[in-house]
């Protein structure tokens, strides 16, 4: 996709990051009503409705921005973005620490089911044969739809507060420990910052991507 400027980027990309991110959070507020806790759904919040869980600069700013100097540059570089979180008291679970972590696996999971939808989107896209521009634009989108939602599904599984993982570490914690490993909570963006600055995040993120893409890929005999 480094052809592309950055017009044809935001088509390629707009839908399938909105919605990655948007089913995504709905997902933990599906969880952790099904395990007791109704939060999510008296706030108006458990909804497929993006419009719900759209978060300004998660959403739309930084992902937007990193299409942006992508085009500019004339490279594809890494995409990222987050929504809005789905609101979850803990305390309404029969086991709180054990319903965080379900909860916390929820999002990533909703994630790889999404990234295989858009793998069998890119099948048909690539089976009709017809080089339609629309055919092909679809291709494009579903790709974008594939790659969004694992780079979703493999960052929120870094045991970095407040990402999921950290979610699932702290239930794997003592107590006392994994109080004071969830103090680091209002450092995670600045740590994924200089993370993704340093070319670390990519490092850490992109073997586990790359493989599970493949993986996809090959399941469902996608050669590309």
């Amino acid at each position: 996709m480094n052809d592309f400027n950055f017009i044809q980027l935001l088509a390629i990309w707009a839908l399938p990051v909105v919605f990655a991110v948007t089913v995504h959070e709905a997902a933990h507020g599906f969880v952790a009503r099904a395990l007791g806790d109704d939060t999510a759904s008296r706030l108006g919040r458990l909804t497929l409705n993006p419009v719900k869980h759209i978060d300004p600069v998660g959403t739309l700013l930084v992902p937007g921005l990193m299409l942006l100097g992508g085009a500019l540059l004339g490279a594809g570089g890494l995409i990222f973005g987050w929504a809005k979180p789905v609101p979850v008291n803990a305390l309404r679970f029969k086991d709180p620490r054990r319903g965080m972590a379900v909860v916390a696996v929820a999002g990533p999971l909703s994630n790889l089911v999404m990234a295989i939808g858009w793998a069998l989107g890119l099948k048909w896209a690539m089976t009709t044969g017809t080089q339609a521009p629309w055919i092909q634009g679809v291709a494009y989108m579903c790709f974008a739809g594939v790659l969004i939602n694992l780079v979703l599904m493999v960052l929120n599984l870094l045991p970095i507060p407040p990402l999921d993982g950290s979610r699932v570490a702290a239930s794997l914690l003592p107590r006392d420990t994994a109080a004071q490993y969830m103090k680091i909570e209002p450092y995670g963006l600045v740590i994924l910052v200089v993370l993704l600055a340093t070319g670390v995040l990519g490092v850490l993120i992109g073997p586990p991507m790359d493989g599970l893409r493949n993986l996809i890929f090959q399941m469902l005999g996608i050669s590309l």
